[in-house]
């Protein structure tokens, strides 16, 4: 990516044709997706204060000058926000976000994101409806199981109107030395792996291995918990984690593909759309 790229109009309330559901309130809190140019220019100015500012991403000129995380894959997302409305109604009130990407805007562009880093072929030839999520991140102050919650509410109902059967992405691990992160990795892959017919594998030049330490020798508990929140979520779902991490050294992370099939998703969430929705 370099200054002179300039990408295409974002694709706004689900492609103009009326979001796929009502703002979801909590309180104060509300997550809806993204409606207007301003709506996506505060999810990318969020991204790029956690990703960037917080995370020790590394900004080309074009994000620096633009303090945006911006890329070619945003004007073909959808784009979930977690909005405070105690801050106003304007682009200052969003506070989280997330990008989801369906596969008939995957296909129509040529391919998803995740394709960068791992073999995603065995999903492609899923029979059912497949979404792709990432750049999740919410401000600090916001870091809760309340908003994590109200996001995985909108996810649900997004996936419920789109009649979404996997979904995937990548997730991430702070910082790019494998070693540093053995025990979550190795649990990772110990306890988690996916089933081969719908498992990511690292493309061959970015393969890291995941099982760096004895699985056997392992606290599992431990493990568990020294993992992000987000992937922990994950988890939570029924989620599965694909073969081989990747290390992105702009974001400064190392990645692992996530898979959750979304009949395993708990009644919290998607069965209680489907009762909303009879």
């Amino acid at each position: 990516m370099n200054g002179e790229i300039s990408f295409g109009p974002p694709r706004l309330a689900v492609g103009g044709a009326g979001p796929a559901f009502a703002e979801l309130r909590t309180g104060n809190l509300g997550v809806r997706l993204a409606a207007s140019p301003a709506d996506l220019e505060a999810a990318q100015a969020l991204r790029y204060r956690v990703f960037y500012d917080e995370m020790g991403a590394k900004p080309d000129a074009r994000a620096m000058a633009t303090r945006r995380d911006d890329d070619e894959f945003d004007a073909i997302a959808d784009h979930l926000l977690v909005v405070d409305h105690d801050l106003g109604q304007g682009p200052q009130s969003v506070v989280g976000t997330y990008r989801l990407i369906r596969q008939d805007a995957a296909d129509a562009f040529g391919r998803f994101y995740s394709e960068s880093e791992y073999d995603i072929s065995p999903l492609k030839r899923f029979s059912g409806r497949l979404l792709e999520l990432g750049r999740s991140c919410t401000a600090p102050v916001y870091r809760s199981r309340a908003v994590m919650q109200l996001l995985w509410r909108g996810i649900a109902a997004y996936v419920f109107h789109y009649n979404i059967e996997l979904m995937f992405g990548c997730a991430s691990l702070a910082g790019t030395d494998p070693d540093a992160l053995a025990e979550e990795l190795t649990y990772l892959a110990a306890h988690h792996l996916a089933p081969e017919n719908i498992r990511p594998r690292a493309l061959p030049t970015r393969y890291v291995e995941m099982r760096r330490q004895d699985a056997a020798a392992l606290d599992p508990k431990r493990a568990l918990m020294r993992l992000p929140p987000l992937i922990k979520g994950y988890l939570r779902l029924g989620g599965f984690v694909g073969e081989g991490a990747v290390i992105d050294a702009q974001f400064n992370t190392t990645d692992i593909a996530v898979v959750v099939q979304t009949d395993l998703v708990t009644d919290k969430y998607y069965r209680h759309y489907e009762r909303e929705s009879r």
